[in-house]
């Protein structure tokens, strides 16, 4: 059985404090239809019992704390001044890449539709790959061996 996690509110995805962004990530269904469910429980029924608990909501839950996972790196070009690669020449990349890619087997669900999934792993193997390029090409460089002897020193 999967855990559910905390109840958080997503002020990233929301649009007024990210309550609905929480509740859908909460509960691992879709944001539009929290959102609509919303706007119909707000129409149909009592209108100022759905804004004082939303406003409830805003104020007791907390902000999503923004996770980072494992490190990608990067390679540049070997350029002077590169901010990129100043140092040894290879740094942490900030990238939001490290999470799983969810893919939804019914419309309500989160997560991608099939094909949009396996287009996305596909372009991370892409990039994947490119970034090894540029790593094996920096490992096989004439500056790396000087920076490797250079610290032996």
């Amino acid at each position: 059985m999967k855990t559910r996690g905390e109840l958080t509110r997503d002020p990233d995805k929301g649009k007024i404090a990210g309550v609905c962004a929480g509740v859908a990530e909460y509960f691992g269904i879709e944001l539009w239809l929290v959102r609509i469910l919303v706007v119909s429980a707000f129409f149909l029924t009592a209108g100022t019992f759905i804004v004082v608990s939303y406003v409830a909501a805003w104020f007791i839950l907390e902000k999503k704390s923004t996770r980072h996972g494992p490190s990608h790196f990067r390679g540049g070009s070997n350029k002077p001044g590169d901010a990129a690669t100043s140092g040894k020449g290879w740094h942490n990349a900030d990238d939001d890449e490290d999470e799983k890619v969810k893919v939804k087997s019914k419309v309500w669900q989160s997560g991608e539709p099939p094909k949009q999934a396996f287009a996305d792993i596909k372009q991370r193997f892409e990039k994947n790959e490119v970034r090894l390029r540029q790593i094996e090409t920096y490992v096989t460089s004439a500056q790396y061996q000087l920076n490797r002897e250079i610290n032996n020193l």
